[in-house]
């Protein structure tokens, strides 16, 4: 009977001489995501590793995973390594996701803040873990189609990947991205073409700024916010490590302000301190 270091596991890369990794290999990857990023590998998506590690082992003409977790544990630098687990996280996005929240926001929670901060006129935004921008700029489209020019408006978007980061930055986007979830009226007012690419108008792009930003370190340095968008990031961390953000993201919002998490999670039996509120199909979480 085969141990476990020498059993093997498919994963499918195609283009390769191998096709699987070895348990103890796959734990080891397991280890090094959870210790980077605090993402959750588990034992059942061996498939991740095919679609998101196969190009850094065609690129560096490696025959095997198990020859990447070989030169990752003799990598002198963590270039390689910040690659690994970059690929690991998920980058899936797209503007205006869900109407729901966004209609919301917009006839709703917006209002309800603007007469809170009738004083300041400041609101402030944050799209944590922000991949390449659509949530966030789709906010900033949505806060000028508002007309709040009166108003100082601060956009926060954060990635763990430093390359989502920089790409988000840019503001470009291809068509199949702005097909996806962005109105056609939005695509002619606030994006012109440049070759195969649209890029955001400057009115749009300067409202927001990305930041490259770890969810489990202290997020007092990131400021206070009227919304946070965190959705669909919790449920890639173990208990305590949602426990932590949780408190975290309560400790930078100001008081009535709101959490938006993804469709599958929530607070409940997390943290006690946010008052559960659905206002037609969407749900958001008022920190009280």
């Amino acid at each position: 009977m085969a141990t476990p270091a020498q059993a093997k596991l498919s994963t499918g890369i195609t283009g390769t001489t191998a096709t699987a990794i070895s348990a103890v290999n796959y734990a080891y990857l397991q280890q090094v995501v959870y210790k980077d990023s605090g993402i959750v590998l588990e034992e059942n998506k061996h498939y991740l590793l095919d679609s998101r590690l196969h190009q850094i082992v065609r690129r560096e003409q490696m025959k095997s995973l198990d020859d990447l977790c070989t030169r990752l544990r003799s990598e002198p630098k963590p270039v390689l390594r910040k690659e690994v687990v970059e690929a690991m996280t998920t980058n899936e996005t797209l503007f205006f996701r869900d109407a729901a929240p966004f209609e919301a926001l917009r006839t709703t929670l917006l209002p309800k803040i603007q007469a809170l901060r009738a004083q300041t006129k400041r609101l402030s935004f944050w799209s944590a873990a922000s991949s390449s921008g659509q949530e966030a700029y789709s906010l900033a489209m949505m806060l000028v189609e508002l007309g709040l020019r009166d108003w100082t408006v601060e956009i926060l978007g954060t990635d763990l990947s430093q390359q989502m980061v920089e790409r988000a930055r840019t503001a470009r986007y291809m068509q199949i991205e702005v097909n996806r979830g962005l109105p056609a009226n939005y695509l002619v007012k606030y994006f012109h073409r440049d070759g195969l690419m649209w890029e955001l108008k400057p009115e749009v792009r300067k409202m927001v700024k990305f930041q490259q930003f770890d969810l489990r370190q202290s997020m007092r340095s990131l400021g206070t916010f009227d919304f946070v968008f965190c959705r669909n990031v919790l449920i890639y961390f173990d208990v305590e490590t949602k426990k932590k953000i949780l408190e975290e993201i309560r400790k930078v919002m100001n008081p009535s302000g709101f959490l938006l998490l993804g469709s599958a999670e929530t607070t409940v039996n997390l943290n006690d301190n946010f008052k559960r509120t659905a206002i037609g199909q969407a749900v958001y979480y008022e920190n009280v």
